[in-house]
């Protein structure tokens, strides 16, 4: 049996999908109910309360693990003493790049490392779906705003890493071992807009954001080191942050999806 956590997001839910239709026991955990597969069991549960998730936990074996809640040692002592084995994280590229930033990722990892679980880490960029930010102001004016409108980096799509985690998951040989995610190629802010605008067959205007303004807009719901280390990353990355990861094709056999794979999928939410 695999624990999926985060069930609803935009990774746990691919992942759900993936393993049940490819045959795995799958229990999604979620603090909410929706729709999932059929054959798939739901548990309530939330990792702020990692006694909430013994039900869930109970008689599985693996565990897709998100960085969630303020007790990440509970949480895998939860997991131990329901008889898991094997833990894949999804953590962030922060935490190796900017550690200081990323406390929390960086906490997780720790207590992953420390289980004695069989564990693997998973640290993507940026996501292709953070453009889902954009859909309103595409959709009432067609213009999309952010910072830094010129400088490159490889986001990924979610699915792509769902469905890393979905191989790790199911695959031995994995233990040990962190794995940096990210898309085919560096794509700028102005880009994705316009890679969006294509999908839709009309032109979306970008507005660049000052620095100010997008750590005003951050700031609403990140907390500030974290708003600190995103905008470093948007403004001023470093080698490894703008570097195209092998390990996406290493894992799965084929090039990451681009961002205009994902607009297209996409493209409803911003009509």
């Amino acid at each position: 049996m695999i624990v999926v956590t985060g069930a609803t997001g935009q990774v746990g839910g691919e992942l759900v999908r993936l393993l049940a239709a490819a045959g795995e026991r799958v229990t999604a955990l979620s603090r909410r109910t929706v729709s999932f597969p059929e054959g798939v069991r739901h548990s309530a549960g939330d990792l702020a309360e990692p006694a909430s998730l013994k039900p869930a936990l109970d008689g599985a074996d693996a565990l897709f693990l998100l960085v969630a809640g303020e007790d990440p040692r509970a949480v895998l002592g939860e997991a131990v003493a329901g008889g898991i084995r094997r833990v894949v994280l999804l953590s962030s590229q922060g935490a190796g790049t900017r550690p200081h930033a990323y406390g929390h990722p960086v906490a997780f990892e720790q207590a992953v490392r420390e289980s004695g679980l069989e564990w693997t880490i998973l640290r993507p960029g940026g996501f292709d779906s953070n453009a889902l930010a954009w859909a309103e102001p595409i959709r009432a004016h067609r213009t999309a705003a952010a910072p830094f409108g010129d400088v490159a980096l490889p986001v990924i799509d979610p699915a792509d890493i769902a469905e890393v985690a979905a191989a790790v998951l199911r695959q031995d040989g994995h233990g040990g071992r962190t794995y940096e995610l990210t898309g085919p190629e560096p794509v700028t802010p102005r880009r994705r807009a316009a890679a969006i605008g294509g999908a839709l067959g009309t032109e979306v205007r970008f507005v660049e954001q000052t620095e100010e303004e997008a750590r005003a807009q951050m700031s609403r719901f990140m907390p500030a080191p974290v708003v600190e280390g995103t905008l470093a990353i948007l403004g001023t990355p470093t080698a490894a942050e703008r570097r195209v990861s092998p390990d996406v094709e290493r894992l799965l056999g084929r090039a990451p999806r681009t961002f205009a794979d994902w607009a297209a999928r996409n493209v409803a939410a911003f009509r």
